[in-house]
């Protein structure tokens, strides 16, 4: 699934990496990719920081999905995230890895397989997804759905679309899937530590894979 669009080869010598965190709602992916684009830029490294969904046009349309504003089809509501990720990479992410630029991105394609997999074929959410490039390095992290839901009705109030027990459990049995199958590209960190302890793991992975 997804080819490797981003290897660093002799005419590319300065491509930036890029670096995706997944995990359940309320896992604290947020949190993390802002620590660790803040430790790379004191260390000298030019971050950006994004996400998905995107703030742009289909990335509203995709929100107001989640926050039941209207409704789609199943395979409609996974299209508008392959849609809204294709213009992220064409705007956003592959500029900036040419510049040199290390991307870290809330969420990419294994958030659509993960939670694409509650209702639909997993074979065909790995096909609209085919031609998108696969991280250099991805965190997921891991919480229990029930930690998840506990830190969300703390934090907001009300529940999106994917934030029920059920669907989160099912959720993290493909994302468990995905991090075996992928185990070369994912990292599986315990999201239920310490803040701290856990940008401080996250942290000595990267600088350990890209030799900083």
């Amino acid at each position: 699934m997804g080819k490797n669009l981003l290897k660093t080869d002799s005419n590319h010598t300065s491509r930036g990496k890029f670096i995706a965190f997944e995990g359940l709602d309320g896992s604290g992916s947020s949190t993390q990719v802002d620590i660790l684009a803040k430790r790379l830029n004191q260390a000298g490294i030019k971050t950006l920081v994004t996400k998905e969904p995107t703030n742009n046009i289909i990335g509203g349309l995709i929100r107001g999905l989640l926050t039941h504003q209207w409704q789609s089809s199943p395979e409609g509501f996974q299209l508008l995230f392959a849609a809204d990720r294709a213009h992220h990479l064409k705007w956003e992410i592959l500029p900036a890895l040419e510049k040199g630029v290390w991307v870290i991105t809330d969420r990419y394609l294994f958030s659509t397989i993960a939670f694409g997999s509650i209702n639909l074929n997993k074979k065909w959410l790995e096909q609209i997804n085919s031609n998108f490039p696969i991280p250099d390095l991805t965190f997921l992290l891991k919480v229990k759905p029930e930690v998840c839901l506990e830190r969300i009705g703390k934090s907001r109030n009300g529940f999106e679309f994917f934030e029920q027990r059920e669907k989160l459990e099912k959720t993290w049995r493909t994302y468990a899937s995905l991090s075996r199958e992928k185990k070369n590209r994912i990292e599986l960190v315990n999201g239920e530590k310490p803040i701290e302890a856990i940008s401080e793991k996250i942290y000595s992975i990267v600088t350990e894979k890209f030799k900083i």
